[in-house]
């Protein structure tokens, strides 16, 4: 899907650098990388941005949404390889350039229909990558459901792949980090469609608190140190308490998902782990899950990356409202948490930026009011959107 890159000039842009905004810049691209930045009156021949925004294409370290695409409906599984190419296009059209797609690596009684899908899934974006019918440039994120007792074995069955590049360390007991209150997780099974009562919700729960003490510490300790074999970066996910802040630093973890507090946050950015809040709770205004606002964190200066969850167009709105939430942030800053903050996190170190010498992922925005629309979308200098 990647077009072959030619060289083009862009021009009659604002570009969004990574430390100010060119007000009316160009720029050259030519294979595949960005060439020169320039500001005023471009060469002959360029192609004019008409005064819309130039910014790196955007980096999305977690997203589910694959799952959406693969079950539509419950019972319904759609084939993988076109849920796949759906999600790849909602993705580019969103103005993602680089995802890394979060599988749940763990089975689970009654959660069949995308738990321990994994390996379906990623053998499915490995085919639509050997057949060019990819977009975005895509990785994969293993989520690691500590407790579960199937959790090392299906990681060990994914993680010799070169395109793994994180796993995170995810803790769902009742009572406890993104669900201390167990009302609320109560309200959030009842809500996924699944009808469950209130009497099969106290044996899942019992069922949890079960495979907590059973496997949590063992699996954690295996988890983490392939992890560490593998060099694959670490993400912890919804750290509430010093404790878990703690574990945190001892498991070297290099980016910390979603805490629910701003005592884990404080902890955490203290610590030198990158914060990743979801962009739905800065459209929002809020978390869903009543924890901490990913606002009242930018304003603290604790937020270092977004990521869109479950709505990819919510990255690209949620970093253009992050001034508006918090007017010590720039514009290149609410970008650089969207682009260069997560690449640097992962450590791909060539791409996330307007720079002589990066790839030319880049895209072209224009906000209409407070919604911003992508019009179009290069990825290494190819059009793909």
């Amino acid at each position: 899907m990647n077009a072959k890159p030619k060289d083009i000039v862009i021009a009659n842009a604002r570009i969004v650098l990574a430390d100010r905004v060119i007000e009316q810049g160009w720029l050259a691209l030519a294979d595949g990388r960005i060439a020169e930045i320039g500001e005023g009156r471009a060469p002959a021949g360029a192609e004019d941005a008409g005064g819309d925004l130039i910014m790196p294409g955007l980096i999305e370290l977690h997203t589910d949404h694959l799952e959406a695409h693969y079950v539509p409906r419950p019972k319904v599984f759609w084939n993988p390889v076109a849920a796949v190419i759906s999600y790849d296009g909602q993705l580019a059209t969103s103005g993602i350039t680089t995802v890394f797609d979060s599988l749940r690596v763990w089975r689970e009684d009654g959660a069949e229909e995308v738990d321990g899908r994994a390996g379906v899934l990623a053998a499915a974006i490995t085919t639509a990558r050997d057949s060019d019918l990819l977009r975005a440039d895509h990785f994969l994120h293993l989520r690691c459901e500590i407790p579960m007792p199937s959790v090392v074995e299906e990681a060990k069955e994914l993680i010799d792949r070169p395109d793994v590049k994180l796993m995170s360390l995810m803790d769902h007991t009742p009572g406890q980090r993104q669900f201390r209150d167990e009302v609320k997780l109560r309200d959030y099974y009842r809500g996924k469609g699944g009808g469950k009562t209130d009497a099969e919700l106290d044996e899942l729960f019992a069922k949890r608190f079960d495979y907590q003490k059973k496997y949590a510490a063992a699996n954690m300790r295996e988890i983490v140190s392939l992890a560490h074999m593998y060099k694959i970066p670490l993400a912890s996910h919804d750290d509430t308490t010093e404790e878990n802040v703690a574990d945190a630093v001892r498991d070297g973890v290099a980016v910390a998902e979603f805490p629910t507090t701003l005592e884990a946050a404080r902890g955490l950015h203290q610590a030198g782990i990158d914060i990743l809040m979801g962009a739905p709770n800065v459209v929002r205004g809020g978390s869903h899950s009543g924890n901490i606002a990913a606002v009242d964190l930018a304003r603290e200066g604790l937020l270092d990356i977004l990521s869109s969850d479950y709505i990819p167009s919510s990255l690209l709105m949620g970093a253009l409202q992050l001034p508006e939430h918090a007017p010590s942030i720039s514009l290149p800053a609410a970008v650089r948490t969207v682009t260069k903050a997560p690449a640097d996190a992962v450590g791909l170190t060539d791409r996330g930026e307007i720079a002589i010498g990066k790839r030319a992922d880049l895209i072209r925005v224009h906000v209409a009011g407070s919604v911003p629309v992508v019009r179009s979308v290069w990825r290494e200098g190819g059009r793909v959107a």
